[in-house]
C-alpha cells in the first residue's frame, strides 16, 4: 500500500492520464481549455498539499446553483476520472424554501450530467421567519440552519468528508473580515473535523481565484441560479468593502492576494500577542 501522502501527492500528476471509461464524462467538452486545466492544477496541488482526499472517500458536494459550487463538482468529477486513488462523489442540494429558487434548473443540470444527486427540501425560509429579530440579518441564521441540514444529510448518506465551494478570495476576504470587524486572527481551513465530530469539511477551491471561476461559468455557460433570499445582493456589505479594498491594493501590490493567502499557512505564534499562545511556548520550553 502506498503511503497517503504519495497518493495525495499523485493527484499534482493527473493532467495528462486520460479520464477512465464510464459514464457520460460532464467535463469532455472543455477538457482542452486551458483555463480548466489551471483550476483543475489549483484543485489538485491543494488536494495534495491538505491531504484533501483519500482512498475510499465518499465525499458529498454541496451544490447551490452558483457559479462556485458547480464548478468544484466539474472539478472533482474530472479528477476522480483520473485519480490514483478511488473516492465516490455525491451532489447535495438543500432547497431553504425562498420563493423563486429554481431547484429545477440545478437538478436539470446535475440529472443530464450524470451526477449521483440527493436535493433536500427544508422549512429553513419559515423557521427564519419566525426565529429572526427584527433588523437583523438573514445570513447567520441561513448558514447555521443549511449548515446543520448539509452535515446531516452527509451523514444520512454514508459521506465521510462534504465539499464546500469556497475560493481563494473568500479564504482572504474572511482573514480580513475578522481581522477588522472581529478583532480575531481567523480565516478558514481547507480541511477540518465539523462541529459534529463525524463529518470533514474540505475546501479545494483554496488556491483558485474567484476571477477565474467567474471566466469559467461565463466561458461553459453555467446554469447559475440565485438564491432568492430576500437580502440577495444587499447582504454582507462588510464582505463587499473587502472585495473593494483588495481591488484597490491589487493596483499597487499585484500580488496581495497570494501575499495574503500564503500568510495563513506562515504563521508565527510566538510573535503574536494571545496570552494563550505564550503559555503554549512556556509549557514547551520555548522563549
Amino acid at each position: 500500500m502506498r503511503p497517503l501522502r504519495r497518493w495525495c501527492a499523485d493527484f499534482w500528476k493527473v493532467f495528462n492520464v486520460p479520464n477512465r471509461p464510464g459514464p457520460k464524462n460532464p467535463c469532455a467538452e472543455f477538457n482542452g481549455s486551458p483555463l480548466f486545466r489551471k483550476l483543475r492544477h489549483g484543485v489538485g496541488k491543494a488536494i495534495a498539499d491538505f491531504a484533501l482526499i483519500e482512498k475510499g472517500d465518499r465525499i458529498a458536494v454541496a451544490v447551490s446553483g452558483g457559479k462556485d459550487s458547480y464548478t468544484l463538482l466539474l472539478l472533482l468529477e474530472d479528477l476522480r476520472r483520473r485519480a490514483p486513488v478511488p473516492f465516490e462523489l455525491i451532489a447535495v442540494n438543500i432547497n431553504s424554501g425562498y420563493p423563486g429558487y429554481r431547484t429545477d434548473v440545478i437538478e436539470d443540470f446535475l440529472r443530464d450530467n450524470c451526477f449521483d444527486y440527493r436535493m433536500l427540501p427544508t422549512e429553513h425560509y419559515a423557521i427564519i421567519q419566525e426565529k429572526r429579530r427584527p433588523g437583523s440579518s438573514y445570513c447567520s441564521i441561513c448558514s447555521r440552519l443549511k449548515r446543520g441540514a448539509l452535515y446531516e444529510m452527509a451523514q444520512n448518506l454514508g459521506c465521510n468528508k462534504l465539499a464546500l465551494g469556497h475560493h481563494q478570495d473568500d479564504f482572504i476576504e474572511t482573514l480580513l473580515l475578522n481581522q477588522f470587524f472581529v478583532g480575531s486572527l481567523k480565516s478558514m481551513a481547507a480541511s477540518m473535523l465539523a462541529d459534529n465530530g463525524v463529518t470533514t469539511v474540505i475546501r479545494p477551491l483554496v488556491y483558485v481565484p474567484e476571477e477565474d471561476i467567474i471566466s469559467f461559468s461565463r466561458q461553459v455557460s453555467l446554469p447559475v441560479v440565485c438564491c432568492c433570499c430576500p437580502v440577495c445582493g444587499t447582504a454582507d456589505l462588510q464582505r463587499q468593502r473587502m472585495k473593494r479594498l483588495l481591488k484597490e491594493l491589487q493596483t499597487e501590490i499585484p500580488n496581495v492576494k497570494s501575499s495574503l493567502l500564503h500568510a495563513l499557512s506562515n504563521v508565527h505564534p510566538r510573535h503574536l500577542l494571545d496570552p494563550g499562545l505564550r503559555r503554549e511556548d512556556t509549557f514547551t520550553g520555548k522563549g
